[in-house]
């Protein structure tokens, strides 16, 4: 008796590019960007190259896509719960900006140093950043002049979180509470300069 072959079920084009940036962002944890071969995401999806051109037009395009979709998660992931305010959600969006660089380092040092941006020119790190510094000023009901500040703190966690994250967990130096601590005593300390 032969055996048949597995049914392909026929996706809608929005599902086809969902595929695609899905398996770009597993593929992102093991490489920049750059290196992320059109080719092995298309064989991945069981599609040909140029039917992966049908959804995005090139392979900037395709790129694009994966990273943003990199960071949407990562602010997706960092986001406070909703009915937190004040320092408390500062201090829970450090939290969890922590875990997430924790969970997914790979992926986040392939997102934010792995050339960034296709363009290489940083700007995806400084968008990143700005966002992550628009939360917090939300989140303290700051101006925006107090941009420059948020947005270095940001980068500051960020620097931190890396830092934490590189050690095995039972030989960091600080727990996750103290690192929290640490980070909005550090923000609160920069305003306080302003």
């Amino acid at each position: 008796m032969s055996e048949e072959a597995p049914r392909r079920t026929r996706m809608t084009q929005d599902e086809r590019r969902r595929q695609l940036v899905g398996i770009g962002l597993r593929m992102l944890v093991e490489r920049p960007i750059q290196e992320l071969a059109v080719d092995e995401v298309a064989k991945e999806a069981g599609i040909s190259r140029g039917l992966l051109f049908h959804y995005f037009p090139n392979k900037t395009a395709f790129h694009d896509a994966v990273v943003a979709a990199a960071g949407r998660r990562v602010v997706r992931n960092t986001a406070p719960d909703g009915d937190l305010t004040g320092w408390d959600a500062v201090a829970q969006f450090v939290e969890r900006f922590h875990e997430q660089v924790d969970r997914r380092r790979g992926s986040y040092l392939a997102l934010v140093f792995g050339g960034g941006s296709v363009t290489l020119d940083g700007e995806l790190v400084e968008d990143l950043r700005e966002t992550m510094g628009a939360r917090v000023r939300d989140l303290l009901g700051l101006p925006d002049s107090a941009a420059p500040v948020t947005d270095a703190w940001t980068a500051y966690v960020e620097a931190r979180a890396l830092r934490w994250s590189a050690a095995p967990a039972t030989e960091r130096p600080r727990s996750l509470a103290d690192e929290t601590e640490h980070c909005v005593r550090a923000l609160r300390a920069l305003l306080d300069l302003s």
